[in-house]
């Protein structure tokens, strides 16, 4: 470990050594406490009318056992505030005030890191684009987008940036592009469905880009149905050759059109000893999965490696 409670090099160190447990999901914690968040900037909105909202999730999933907090800056971007009348800088102080509201609720605890997230160009957009991908969009085009806004980002100071949700091998290609030479590592992430990317291509090639990069700390799938996890957790390490990260829904299904979520959840905190053994060494909850599930996970991960035999 670095002489640093939170760092970069520290999160690198501490992955080295074991799992890590990620947090849960955003909307559903805020959506809990009264918020709506229904219009096209999500809980992005929530950076500038209620931070002490998003800093309460923060805590709550800390308190529940996660160490690495994911920022409220998944649909936050300059073309989404720009629509409802926020200027640059201070779309500017909204991005690096995600970053500060994670880190401050913390509370400068060892062993609690920073993911500012980064989501997919079909996030901005608030019509489930993220989910289909193939914006017609060029990667040259994509990486203009999304630079701007990792720069910031980065410039607020978190362990690392979360590329997340992404669902096609095209914009996986931008993220990478648009964050090399930030500084940072990186952990990529795609959403998954039928065992391949949410644009129908095969997982072998999305987890290839990682291959190689230094950069990229991990590479795995979020915001898919738990039952997809653990095969697409095998296949990465295997591809990769990177730890991997895991952070699926609750299992139910996301209806664009009626904007709301259907079907029974199928999250078990239970199947994260299969991901682990699978490779898995970043494991969470997205969507739907709250402050509970992450508690019931950072449990059995703890009661798992307590009853582990030691290594030959």
């Amino acid at each position: 470990m670095t002489s640093t409670a939170h760092s970069p090099a520290s999160l690198v160190a501490a992955l080295a050594e074991g799992v890590l447990v990620l947090d849960g999901g955003m909307s559903n914690q805020l959506e809990a406490a009264g918020y709506d968040l229904s219009d096209a900037l999500w809980s992005a909105r929530l950076l500038a009318d209620a931070p002490e909202a998003v800093s309460a999730v923060h805590r709550a999933y800390f308190a529940a056992g996660a160490q690495v907090a994911i920022t409220a800056s998944y649909q936050a971007s300059f073309t989404g505030y720009q629509r409802v009348g926020i200027g640059r800088e201070q779309a500017e102080g909204l991005l690096r005030r995600s970053v500060e509201l994670a880190r401050t609720a913390a509370g400068g605890e060892p062993g609690r890191w920073v993911a500012a997230s980064v989501g997919p160009y079909g996030a901005v957009l608030a019509d489930g684009s993220e989910y289909r991908g193939r914006y017609g969009l060029s990667v040259a085009e994509l990486e203009r987008f999304h630079r701007p806004r990792a720069e910031v980002l980065a410039s607020a100071g978190p362990d690392l940036l979360a590329l997340e949700t992404v669902p096609d091998v095209d914009e996986a290609e931008a993220l990478l592009r648009a964050v090399a030479g930030l500084d940072l590592p990186v952990w990529l992430s795609y959403s998954v469905a039928g065992g391949r990317t949410r644009a129908g291509q095969s997982l072998e090639q999305a987890f290839a880009l990682a291959a190689g990069n230094d950069q990229v700390l991990a590479v795995g799938v979020n915001c898919c149905a738990p039952e997809e996890a653990a095969a697409a957790v095998e296949l990465a390490a295997a591809v990769s050759g990177k730890p991997v990260v895991v952070y699926p829904n609750s299992g139910e299904g996301w209806d664009p059109q009626a904007g709301s979520w259907a079907g029974p959840p199928t999250f078990d905190p239970e199947r994260v000893g299969e991901w682990t053994r699978a490779g898995a060494r970043l494991v969470g909850g997205c969507c739907r999965v709250g402050a509970e599930q992450i508690a019931e996970l950072a449990g059995t991960l703890a009661h798992s490696e307590a009853h582990s035999p030691p290594p030959t």
